[in-house]
């Protein structure tokens, strides 16, 4: 898999060297996002007749888990730009989807409304139609990228009032946005996920995506199984970085007045395989979800659903033993456990949140309609 040897270069000589810096910066990673570009990992699914690589979902996942060892906050950043290159590539203008596959062009959702919040689908922002142009007004809690990315495909009300939302694709530089506040957060702290306002934004009638009216349709249908399995992926990459170095730390360190390391103590070894069991049954998912989706199976909605459930609350899990293993080494920042720790947290607070997803799955597995 020559695209995995090219991100592995990427990690090992960029990434991973700037990963403590962009964490106590809240810098956002723009020369690893770069080196991911030129090396054509921006357009890893983009449409080979547009110039882009033509790999799937399973190719995406592997480059979010790889790049989320060595730093989350690049991962959810490219996350997000798949997520909206999954939208882009099936309704986007060819300029636009062939400056994402040439990895001249980030893209990033911009979906969770102040008003209605992690309820990401029903949108409260406005588009009305001005001859030619639309008029956007909205504002977004939080947008990964944000002033950042090139575009952000932005979600609002349908401009006709037919269906739940329409999707549109704004460029950075319109008149009228704003970022509301710097995001200087807990965790994630270098993917600039900030929130956005849109005042009289005016787009082209050409920059709906999809079918007024159709957003929700899009969002659920194409884009949560996208970002329910990268999200996972995420989780994935980050709890086996926090385990790793936590194995690392209880193996080399001793108890010097006994000569043991503190690996010779079974509580200690019983942390860990308890975390890397759930680790491990998170992969399983994930990677059964992946297989379902391919395979268009009766329970691959069910599958999406649960695995960003079941990734995060994992992580929140396996970070917290990783602290505890480690004792009080693991509140120094160079041995990187307690980012990777702080990291964990956003998964399961991330539209849509775990428990917005356990209420969903209890509704399909009750047979009750989900968005009922």
């Amino acid at each position: 898999m020559p695209y995995l040897q090219t991100l592995e270069s990427i990690v090992l000589s960029t990434i991973a060297p700037a990963a403590q810096a962009t964490d106590r910066d809240a810098a956002f990673p723009r020369a690893a996002i770069a080196a991911l570009g030129q090396a054509g990992l921006l357009g890893l699914i983009s449409a080979e007749a547009v110039g882009g690589a033509g790999k799937g979902l399973a190719e995406a996942a592997r480059v979010v888990e790889r790049i989320a060892r060595a730093c989350p906050s690049t991962a959810m950043v490219v996350c997000m730009h798949y997520c909206a290159t999954v939208v882009i590539e099936e309704f986007g203008a060819e300029a636009t989807r062939r400056e994402i596959a040439a990895g001249r062009h980030l893209g990033t959702l911009a979906w969770s409304d102040s008003g209605s919040r992690s309820h990401f689908w029903a949108p409260m922002g406005s588009a009305r139609r001005d001859g030619g142009e639309v008029v956007i007004d909205g504002s977004k809690t939080m947008v990964t990228s944000a002033a950042e990315a090139d575009s952000y495909v932005w979600s609002t009300g349908p401009a006709d009032g037919a269906g739940a939302s329409s999707l549109w694709l704004v460029g950075r530089d319109a008149a009228g946005l704003g970022e509301a506040k710097f995001f200087d957060g807990l965790g994630l702290r270098g993917n600039r996920s900030s929130p956005l306002t849109a005042t009289g934004v005016r787009v082209a009638a050409e920059a709906l995506l999809g079918t007024d009216g159709g957003g929700f349709d899009i969002m659920v249908g194409k884009v949560l199984p996208v970002f329910a399995t990268l999200s996972a992926s995420c989780s994935l990459g980050l709890m086996d970085a926090a385990l790793e170095a936590a194995c690392g730390h209880v193996t080399a360190s001793k108890l010097e007045h006994l000569d043991s390391a503190l690996a010779d103590l079974p509580t200690i070894r019983a942390y860990l395989a308890r975390a890397r069991i759930q680790a491990d049954m998170a992969r399983t998912l994930r990677d059964d979800t992946v297989a379902a989706l391919a395979g268009g199976r009766a329970d691959a909605m069910l599958r999406v659903m649960q695995v960003k459930a079941a990734a995060a609350e994992a992580a929140l899990e396996v970070t917290d033993t990783a602290m505890r293993v480690c004792g009080g080494a693991a509140f120094r920042k160079d041995l990187g456990i307690e980012r990777y720790f702080r990291d964990a947290r956003a998964a399961s607070v991330m539209a849509p949140t775990s428990d917005v997803l356990y209420d969903f799955i209890g509704k399909a597995v009750c047979g009750m309609p989900v968005f009922g």
